[in-house]
């Protein structure tokens, strides 16, 4: 393995080989270091990893910390609640996206019952239902329509706030601060008001819910005398802004993926068994939520190197799942892959709660919408589709799609 690789200043994130290649500079940082060197904006120096082995071995190691209130975070984006980049970012009560055990544990566990297997297995039948009356609205619409605003955000937003007991009619409100706290060059001033907007909003919610709880997830939590508003309120915010954003991105730039790859998507139209598997191929191909931080709390051999105690560590889903010492040909969308072992919904403790909900929407929105709309088709030329290169989580801003008939 080479050691002459320049070590990368900044994150090398520009996608510069097509809107669902991984950028090329960090394809070639991980054939040559996958464990490599890398100096911050600010002149910090950390690390990025890049290896699927390395990326694995690191996110199930957890003398790798979540806590950005022990680390210094040098790129202003990932957690809310953020200061001025060159200090610690304070602990969010709730959020244990960004804690350790035994407090990650604690919290975690009040949400284990809610997204079982079973449980969302039996929310599939609720979960069609409304992929079915979504199809329903956009079949009324004279196309060209924007596949994002009457489809791929919707429905998610539908699922999510059923389970969770947040009223969709309050939807504008949760869209529009979640997207403004997801762009990344923004200002601390903007991104907090989002996110107090968000906040101030789910605090009213779960205390209203505390005094007078319902069927859905915030009322069981808020049953739970030992979370504390703010941890409730926490715990909301994560699971609303990640149960709506992610996969609603993945529905849009997942259905201009396959719009690309027509021969794949005749054949999984035809074959809708096919479905589960692509939707595994599409996870890994696509990675939409990419970047995560770990701060190292001692010293750690990985991949050959020594992380120092302290040092901020970058680590790259999408560089891990393009990694060709794990997928063949990886840069390719082959829906026959067998996909499963990706990393797109992270690994070890902190892997994602909600994975399975976002795989039965997936399927159900894939499935409904290549039924329904049979010559579905791009409303303009793919060069012109607007990218979410300036948000924290890909996809695409606007899908204008078309279409000559529809199916029942």
């Amino acid at each position: 393995m080479s050691r002459t690789v320049p070590v990368p200043q900044g994150l090398p994130m520009e996608r510069d080989a097509g809107p669902f290649a991984p950028p090329r500079d960090i394809s070639r940082l991980r054939e040559a270091r996958p464990v490599s060197p890398m100096v911050f904006p600010d002149g910090h120096e950390g690390w990025i990893v890049t290896g699927y082995d390395a990326v694995r071995r690191l996110m199930a190691d957890t003398r790798f910390s979540s806590r950005q209130d022990i680390g210094v975070l040098h790129v202003p984006y990932e957690t809310p609640g953020m200061p001025a980049p060159t200090e610690p970012s304070p602990q969010i009560p709730g959020l244990f996206i960004a804690m350790d055990p035994p407090d990650h544990t604690r919290l975690r566990r009040k949400l284990t019952g809610a997204f079982t297997v079973k449980r969302m297995k039996q929310l599939e039948e609720h979960i069609s239902d409304i992929v079915e009356r979504q199809l329903d609205e956009l079949a009324r619409l004279a196309p060209p329509v924007d596949l994002v605003k009457e489809f791929a955000l919707p429905v998610p937003s539908l699922v999510i706030c059923a389970l969770l007991g947040v009223p969709y009619a309050d939807r504008e409100t949760f869209q529009v601060n979640s997207a403004k706290f997801l762009e990344k060059d923004v200002s601390l001033d903007e991104k907090m008001a989002a996110y107090s907007g968000l906040t101030t909003y789910l605090a009213g919610l779960v205390t209203r819910k505390r005094a007078a709880p319902g069927e859905d997830i915030l009322s069981d939590l808020a049953r739970h005398d030992d979370l504390t508003i703010e941890e409730l309120t926490g715990m909301a915010f994560l699971l609303l802004l990640a149960g709506h954003e992610t996969t609603a991105n993945m529905l849009a730039l997942g259905t201009f993926a396959l719009l690309e790859h027509p021969e794949q998507l005749a054949e999984l139209r035809a074959n809708p068994a096919l479905m589960p598997g692509a939707v595994e191929e599409l996870l890994r191909y696509l990675s939409i939520a990419d970047i995560f931080y770990r701060y190292a709390t001692e010293d750690i051999e990985l991949g050959g190197e020594t992380i120092g105690k302290g040092s901020t560590v970058v680590v790259s889903l999408l560089a891990a799942n393009h990694d060709p010492q794990r997928f063949d040909n990886p840069d390719t969308l082959d829906i026959h892959r067998t996909a499963r072992g990706h990393l797109s919904f992270g690994h070890g403790i902190h892997q994602c709660l909600g994975q399975q909900l976002a795989r039965i929407e997936m399927r159900a929105g894939f499935e409904g919408l290549l039924r329904r709309f049979p010559a579905l088709e791009l409303a303009v030329p793919a060069g012109e589709v607007k990218l979410k290169t300036d948000m924290n989580i890909y996809g695409v801003h606007e899908l204008p799609v078309t279409w000559t008939e529809t199916a029942r």
